[in-house]
């Protein structure tokens, strides 16, 4: 696959004041991006995982040609960002925010004509174009095409974004956290349309602090924190690089919490425990192999006179990948 994104060691600082006293005030410097380095090719979704504040936004924004980057290089399809920032511009699409830039007092399809002029595109394409992203993303069934921007949903307005975002159909999505906050039904649109994308030939850099949809939307994961990408690779590597640990998950009945201390006595693993909503006990083992001690654990609740009412085994999860590598 072909290189759309390609950036060396970027660096990114602010700088902000730091109130000491009740007069005087120093300066502080913030480290956004401490060096970061990663590609992005055509044909697959990159997804830069990490917490509020890891960086993921500022990575977006300089890519984007918003901010410069203090130090590093940065490439969109050969053109350097700082360089050529106009051919870098003619080749992204870009969703920072669900609501911004929208006019309230426009309706969706007025909205996308506006941008669309902006863009240059030729009425007669544009007409066409417009028609085409309100059925992609079932904007014409809700409505959208003819209601005031004020009066949409959230969802609404997400889905009015990735549009706009892919007005020049553009051969790079630059998307910021394009699901937040939205219903299920809208957010799994989103993630459809985006994969779909993909598929196509598109090059995708999606960023999310949410891991169940990392998981299921990129081919490729960025782990981002404080600054700095800690891991890469897709979700099953990324698995498969922290200690193999997997948790036996055991709902039981009639079970004392004061008999935690007895379990881990007769299993040798001492268990967490909780309440699911249906109030069984639930017992959760961190073992290595779970069927050297599924027949122990099994054994030791009996022995406690209490009745396992189901069992399971969980994998890690990309939340356990995370929080591996940035302890590390």
């Amino acid at each position: 696959m072909a290189k759309a994104i390609v950036a060396k060691n970027v660096v990114k600082r602010y700088i902000t004041r730091v109130r000491k006293g009740l007069v005087r005030s120093v300066k502080k410097i913030i480290e956004a991006l401490r060096g970061v380095s990663f590609e992005v090719r055509h044909g697959e979704v990159v997804g830069l995982l990490g917490p509020n504040g890891a960086g993921k936004t500022t990575a977006v924004k300089i890519i984007a040609t918003l901010l410069l980057p203090d130090d590093g290089e940065v490439y969109v399809e050969g053109f350097d960002v700082v360089r050529e920032a106009n051919e870098v511009r003619k080749r992204i699409g870009l969703l920072l925010s669900v609501e911004k830039g929208f006019y309230g007092k426009l309706t969706g399809r007025e909205n996308l004509e506006y941008f669309g002029a902006l863009y240059g595109i030729p009425r007669s394409v544009l007409r066409r174009r417009i028609d085409e992203l309100m059925k992609l993303l079932e904007l014409d069934k809700l409505g959208a095409s003819s209601r005031l921007y004020e009066e949409y949903s959230l969802g609404m307005k997400a889905r009015l974004g990735l549009a706009r975002a892919l007005l020049k159909d553009p051969p790079i999505l630059l998307l910021d956290e394009p699901t937040l906050g939205l219903d299920p039904p809208s957010a799994r649109k989103i993630r459809s349309v985006v994969k779909e994308l993909a598929r196509n030939g598109k090059a995708v850099l999606y960023t999310t602090h949410n891991m169940f949809e990392a998981e299921i939307v990129c081919d490729r994961i960025l782990l981002i924190n404080r600054g700095k990408i800690v891991a890469e690779g897709s979700p099953e590597e990324l698995k498969s690089k922290i200690p193999q640990m997997r948790t036996v998950v055991v709902y039981v009945r009639g079970f004392n919490p004061n008999d935690v201390e007895r379990v881990a006595e007769l299993v040798g693993v001492k268990p967490s425990l909780g309440i699911d909503e249906e109030g069984f006990a639930m017992l959760k083992f961190q073992v290595r192999k779970p069927e050297e001690v599924l027949n122990d654990i099994v054994k030791g609740i009996a022995k406690l006179g209490c009745e396992i009412a189901r069992l399971r085994i969980e994998e890690p999860t990309l939340e356990d990948v995370f929080l591996y590598f940035a302890s590390r």
